[in-house]
């Protein structure tokens, strides 16, 4: 089995650690207190949860939004999941993306995630060594 950050980093502090996921801060954020919210099992697509991971992973979104709203109070939200290489998956573990947003952070927002910080988009450039393993 390839090596997989996710598996790894549930060894590590996290910032939320329910039944079936976790939660903590994006190594590579592209806004404050941008986080990521995972299974602990491993998989990579939205569609193959089962429901009690569903029900998990939704109570960890909402915890996690609680958290992030405590400490920046943003002014909306962005969630999603790349779910498949063609969609811009590049670590193969479902992950979902909370991005929070705030007036001003970018010219104009119209559109959401189709053009979400395009020039922040390709974080892989910037991937830290040590995490340069998982990144296909």
């Amino acid at each position: 089995m390839e090596k997989c950050l996710f598996c790894d980093v549930q060894k590590e502090e996290n910032t939320i650690v329910n039944d079936h996921s976790f939660g903590r801060w994006d190594e590579n954020p592209v806004s404050k207190c941008h986080a990521l919210i995972f299974p602990k099992r491993h998989f990579s697509s939205f569609f193959d949860l089962t429901e009690e991971e569903l029900k998990d992973i939704y109570q960890t979104i909402k915890q996690m939004k609680e958290i992030i709203k405590k400490k920046y109070n943003p002014d909306a939200y962005n969630i999603g999941i790349n779910d498949g290489e063609a969609a811009g998956r590049t670590i193969h573990h479902l992950h979902i993306h909370i991005i929070p947003r705030y007036k001003g952070d970018c010219e104009n927002p119209r559109g959401g995630v189709r053009k979400l910080f395009p020039e922040k988009a390709d974080y892989t450039k910037k991937v830290l060594k040590h995490r340069k393993q998982y990144i296909s």
